[in-house]
């Protein structure tokens, strides 16, 4: 029996693939606890419609990240620190401060969590950081820690 996944299943499958089943895995837990439907003609279409919605979603959205990658790469954000008398930072640069940063110089909001430092940043200097943007696009952006 094939049927169409509406979530994602262990072992099974992802959210709008069609798979094949057995008829009783189907009719006893799949469809009554709403995993999957049955892949008759009309939710076939239904199916084909909505994985072409997605794609357009995609594509449109993948434009904008190129245009936010663009501006990530070509500016190089500065971080103010207080810092003790050898050039050392009182603590560290955060990806907090590093996500503030980038919003006050480009207007460009970037969650925290997508940023990784390679590095500990406890010296005043220059430091590079990724920002994983979509699973297919990747930034590597230039920043300075300067004293306040």
């Amino acid at each position: 029996m094939e049927v169409i996944l509406l979530q994602d299943v262990d072992k099974l499958g992802k959210e709008s693939e069609m798979v094949k089943v057995r008829p009783g895995y189907a009719r006893n837990y799949l469809i009554p606890r709403k995993l999957a439907v049955v892949a008759d003609e009309s939710q076939k279409k239904m199916l084909s419609e909505r994985i072409k919605q997605e794609d357009r979603r995609e594509e449109k959205m993948l434009k904008e990240i190129a245009k936010v990658v663009d501006l990530l790469k070509n500016t190089k954000y500065t971080i103010g620190a207080k810092t003790g008398t050898s050039g050392k930072i009182f603590g560290s640069v955060t990806t907090i401060q590093l996500a503030q940063a980038i919003k006050k110089q480009s207007g460009v909001t970037i969650d925290r969590k997508k940023i990784t430092l390679p590095e500990d940043v406890s010296m005043l200097g220059e430091y590079k950081a990724n920002i994983a943007l979509h699973k297919d696009a990747n930034v590597e952006v230039a920043f300075e820690v300067v004293a306040d």
